[in-house]
């Protein structure tokens, strides 16, 4: 498998080219895990929350049962002590759900953060590099032919790859050219196809 070009220029273009692609995803997926270790830091005051409300509900507890076992009075002093309790066990549920909102956080934000760049990326560059790579070994299997044959589907290719213009510079009637076998004709088509994906002539 061939993944890089015989002529230098178009062979550095390519290696450019791959370098940034690589650059990008790692700058993306390196923002990525840099922004869910910032987030899992926020988990912090969700567990101080939590642990402060669980403190406040067990000691409440403990005064409430200690309340309850004066005579007479004893549960019009508790009821004070559970109200405060209550209000803890609310603050420890409030400590874990926004520990449960930063875990989540930190999960989708950071994947959304890598997966859109990356997506973008080979929706892009990655089709592109394929195709190169896919036409280059086509030519290089065609390569193998006798000159004559290589040279005419050379040709073909260049008449449907290589944009018009170009064509006619070559030729006024290219197409014409390629079905009469015109010899010079076919040998500058099928150079404009090498040198369209950058490989030298054998």
């Amino acid at each position: 498998m061939k993944l890089y070009a015989e002529r230098p220029v178009r062979a550095c273009l390519q290696l450019l080219s791959d370098l940034l692609a690589l650059s990008w995803a790692v700058l993306w997926i390196t923002t990525a895990l840099s922004l869910r270790e910032v987030i899992t830091g926020l988990d912090r005051p969700g567990e101080l929350i939590a642990s402060s409300g669980e403190g406040v509900s067990e000691h409440m507890a403990t005064a409430a049962e200690a309340a309850e076992r004066v005579p007479l009075a004893g549960e019009a002093l508790a009821a004070p002590f559970t109200s405060v309790g209550g209000a803890g066990e609310s603050l420890a549920s409030a400590g874990t759900s926004l520990q449960e909102s930063v875990a989540a956080l930190a999960l989708y934000l950071p994947l959304v953060t890598a997966v859109i760049p990356l997506a973008l990326l080979a929706a892009t560059w990655l089709p592109a590099r394929a195709r190169w790579v896919r036409q280059a070994a086509t030519v290089r299997s065609i390569r193998t032919m006798s000159p004559q044959a290589r040279s005419r589907l050379l040709a073909l290719r260049a008449l449907t790859a290589v944009s018009p213009s170009r064509l006619t510079d070559a030729h006024e009637d290219p197409v014409g050219a390629w079905h009469a076998d015109d010899p010079e004709a076919t040998r500058v088509l099928a150079a404009m196809e090498l040198n369209r994906l950058g490989l030298r002539s054998v």
